[in-house]
């Protein structure tokens, strides 16, 4: 039984109720959920959020009802792991142990079901204790990511003793981004933090790996998920 989550805070300081601000005539938040309802290997879907209007909305739309998250896990610096420990302890009352928890970020709409299933997937075939969607890193800290010295003079941020004078000649880098994750519930349930256990890394474009985080990144976004649709790869609201 696989668990379909999207966190969904109402509060955020670079683009004000972006989670449920209109995206080519949806709510940000139904981009994601969407994908949950439509995929044929989500058992239940669920909401955790601190917005009465987001909550009533996920309710309307048939998620599972785990009420408004608490307090502590509203804030601005709570973390996703705790947030996630809550949501699966209180969809499990409901619904008896699960076999996966998979987590889809709101604020990355650009996904396409194929990373979904390849996620659930590489899941399935590895067993580790975590999957979690990357994009390869357009800067590399042993390459061409800087830092000042005492000096104030730049100085490559991890230098390699033979140096690197080429991208390629660095170790490969990633950024972690919010389209999937696929968690082992055991996992969830006792460990204190996201890479205490086995986590491994589900490599996808980075075309879809953008996530809301500034105005900027919502007019990026708006643009590449316009054409998705006039692509065909999304359907339009």
């Amino acid at each position: 039984m696989i668990i379909g989550h999207i966190g969904a805070r109402a509060g955020s300081k670079g683009v004000p109720n972006k989670n449920f601000r209109m995206l080519h005539g949806k709510h940000l938040i139904d981009w994601s959920l969407d994908q949950l309802f439509d995929s044929d290997r989500v058992d239940h879907v669920v909401v955790s959020t601190d917005s009465e209007e987001i909550h009533a909305h996920a309710i309307k739309r048939g998620c599972r009802d785990i009420g408004l998250r608490p307090a502590a896990l509203a804030t601005d610096t709570a973390a996703k792991w705790h947030v996630w420990q809550h949501a699966l302890a209180e969809v499990e009352k409901q619904t008896g142990p699960a076999d996966a928890f998979l987590d889809l970020d709101c604020t990355s709409p650009l996904r396409l079901p194929q990373d979904i299933d390849a996620g659930l997937d590489l899941f399935a075939r590895a067993q580790p204790d975590m999957v979690m969607s990357c994009c390869e890193s357009r800067k590399n800290p042993y390459f061409n990511m800087l830092e000042t010295d005492q000096n104030g003079a730049l100085q490559v941020s991890k230098p390699l003793p033979h140096g690197v004078v080429a991208r390629q000649q660095a170790p490969m880098v990633y950024d972690h981004v919010g389209l999937v994750y696929v968690v082992k519930p055991a996992y969830l349930r006792t460990a204190q933090r996201l890479f205490e256990g086995h986590v491994i890394p589900l490599i996808v474009p980075n075309e879809r790996g953008l996530d809301v985080d500034s105005p900027f990144d919502w007019d990026v976004i708006a643009f590449l998920l316009g054409r998705q649709i006039a692509e065909g790869l999304r359907a339009p609201a």
